[in-house]
């Protein structure tokens, strides 16, 4: 993960009913357009059935043949592997179909900043160990 996907990549994704809801790994040539498939109940039965409409994790791949092995091997996980996989990079279950569109941040370009945020001597909140009292 880390960036949007260029236009000729594969991936690897999860949909989800809703935040540790149920749980769909699929593969696709066309991210976005298969993220707006699940978004509108055009996707396969068990997404349907299921609500899960959420794209909560991708993973881009450069050629099918990796990504098929990867959504092989992710779908034999158990799911409370699936869900720390999630949970990485997108602790809140965020819908990341909106950052594809580039309507939105991706969660983990956030969190980045919150964290650089956080760090002390980047916006002063803490006192340096030298100006501690002695």
């Amino acid at each position: 993960m880390g960036k949007a996907m260029r236009a000729h990549e594969y991936a690897v994704y999860i949909v989800a009913s809703g935040r540790r809801g149920v749980l769909y790994v699929g593969v696709t040539s066309n991210l976005a357009s298969r993220a707006q498939q699940h978004r509108d109940g055009e996707s396969s039965g068990f997404t349907r059935k299921h609500g899960c409409k959420l794209l909560v994790w991708f993973e881009s791949h450069d050629d099918i043949e990796s990504a098929i092995r990867r959504e092989k091997l992710i779908k034999r996980w158990l799911r409370s592997w699936k869900i720390a996989l999630v949970e990485s990079v997108n602790p809140e279950w965020a819908d990341l179909e909106p950052a594809l569109r580039g309507a939105e941040r991706f969660p983990w370009e956030t969190m980045a900043q919150f964290q650089a945020a956080l760090e002390p001597e980047a916006v002063g909140l803490f006192a340096k160990e030298d100006d501690w009292p002695k």
